[in-house]
């Protein structure tokens, strides 16, 4: 598909009343469709299949690495993420050993000895894993996987648990990207959640990283934690930007103690109001555009001189289920209990129990427990998606070509809807084509619903995030 740039000359600009004004909750579009509506009717033979259509060189797309590090230490009671907490290290050496296995059940189906593009370990704590385990699972990607000179190796970082050592040692490895968990620096927020951090070990493990030749290093926030406030959040935003960051992200808490167990140990009552959240990312936001950061989309924010801010520019950032990236549309081959991969037109996710997971690998089995196999509607609607979330333009031509489709026909009722939106000011709609606004930026996810076919006529059980 050809790709269009955007108007980066204009800012995003936070137009707080209309924000408050259209308050909904969706999905992040990590992927489309989004993972809610996969389905254990999706099997191993079917994700076999379409490992066997790669091998056939139908698509030819370069290929990303997944792996799923399920263990951590300590648990932060805002966390909603599928993992296990324990201190037992043999813990990791049995899990990885389930990690060889798997690969080796998938090795006949990825036709030799494959170049990684990209490669991400997530979590859980991914740091969980010992010096001496990194390398066994590195020697394991080594055997499998060829790792490219200009690739995209990255990992998720808790610095409570990292030396600057063993930061060195993960450049060594390969690594050279590194997404740093923070949260909240503010003592009394940290408490709450129980996840008390130091400013001194933080800045330790970003230091090794640069020191180690990483480069890019992210660091993630969250604004609406018990007990934060716009004063406090001042503070945390001027210490973290003390640490000068490649990259940041700014995320929404949703306190949903109902569906997310740890969440009960949080006081509700101490978890700041929506207007104080929106208060909060105002002055975020403001400060980071102030101090230069580009606003990516969503939640991100970059340097002016990073990759992702440059691949914003030029039109081809994309986006897959680490987030915004720079690489072009990857297939992605995912390991690990709870992992989930896509080829071609095929998602899979692995079991999310860890006995299961086990279970399937000691029968010979890959370890499917559900997926998804697109159709050419979700195929239309994914690379829209993509567009709307990545270059915040569409241009219908392209689709009708591509597609055959006449776009304004196929689309009447979604047309519609983007009128209303247009008339908010939220997007430019055209005859041949629709550019999001400044303003319609910040609330990108509210417009991608738009083209969401399975939001619009399936019903779901799914707890999405609020949008902003």
């Amino acid at each position: 598909m050809k790709i269009i740039t955007i108007k980066n000359s204009e800012q995003p600009e936070f137009d707080r009343d209309l924000i408050a004004s259209l308050p909904q909750s969706g999905p992040r579009y990590t992927s489309y469709p989004t993972a809610d509506r996969f389905h254990s009717g999706f099997d191993e033979e079917k994700y076999r299949h379409a490992l066997s259509l790669r091998n056939l060189g139908a698509l030819n797309k370069p290929l990303s690495l997944y792996i799923h590090i399920p263990f951590c230490n300590t648990i932060c009671y805002y966390c909603g993420c599928n993992k296990i907490i324990t201190k037992d290290k043999s813990r990791a050496d049995a899990y990885i050993e389930y990690l060889e296995k798997e690969m080796a059940l998938l090795a006949p189906h990825l036709n030799g000895r494959q170049k990684l593009a990209q490669l991400h370990f997530g979590g859980g704590t991914p740091t969980f894993l010992s010096d001496d385990q990194l390398e066994r699972v590195f020697a394991m990607i080594r055997t499998y996987f060829e790792l490219i000179p200009n690739g995209e190796y990255s990992i998720e970082i808790d610095p409570r648990k990292v030396s600057r050592e063993t930061v060195l040692h993960l450049g060594k490895l390969g690594f050279n990207r590194m997404s740093v968990g923070i949260q909240d620096f503010d003592p009394k927020v940290q408490e709450a959640v129980n996840r008390i951090q130091s400013f001194e070990e933080t800045k330790e493990v970003i230091d090794a990283a640069r020191e180690a030749g990483f480069k890019s290093v992210s660091v993630d926030l969250i604004y609406g934690l018990p007990h934060q406030s716009v004063e406090s959040i001042k503070t945390t935003i001027d210490t973290v930007l003390s640490l000068d960051p490649d990259r940041l992200a700014l995320y929404h808490y949703a306190h949903l103690p109902h569906i997310f167990k740890p969440q009960r140990r949080i006081d509700t009552a101490a978890v700041p109001g929506s207007e104080e959240k929106l208060d909060m990312l105002q002055y975020c936001v403001q400060t980071l555009t102030e101090r230069g950061y580009v606003f990516i989309g969503m939640d991100h924010f970059a340097k002016p001189d990073d990759e992702l801010s440059i691949a914003l520019r030029e039109g081809w950032l994309q986006r897959n289920f680490q987030g915004y990236s720079t690489y072009a549309d990857c297939d992605l081959v995912a390991i690990g209990v709870s992992s989930i991969g896509k080829i071609g037109s095929t998602y899979a996710q692995n079991e999310r129990d860890i006995d299961a997971y086990y279970a399937a690998i000691d029968a010979g089995r890959l370890p499917v427990m559900r997926g998804y196999q697109l159709n050419q509607d979700d195929i239309l609607r994914r690379n829209i998606i993509q567009d709307l979330m990545c270059r915040f333009v569409l241009d219908f031509s392209l689709y009708e070509d591509m597609f055959g489709i006449p776009f304004p026909v196929y689309f009447k009722d979604e047309l519609a809807d983007l009128q209303q939106m247009a008339e908010l000011g939220l997007v430019q709609l055209k005859a041949n084509g629709l550019q999001v606004t400044p303003k319609g930026r910040f609330l990108i996810r509210n417009i991608a619903m738009v083209f969401d076919y399975h939001l619009r006529h399936k019903e779901t059980t799914a707890k999405y995030s609020q949008t902003v």
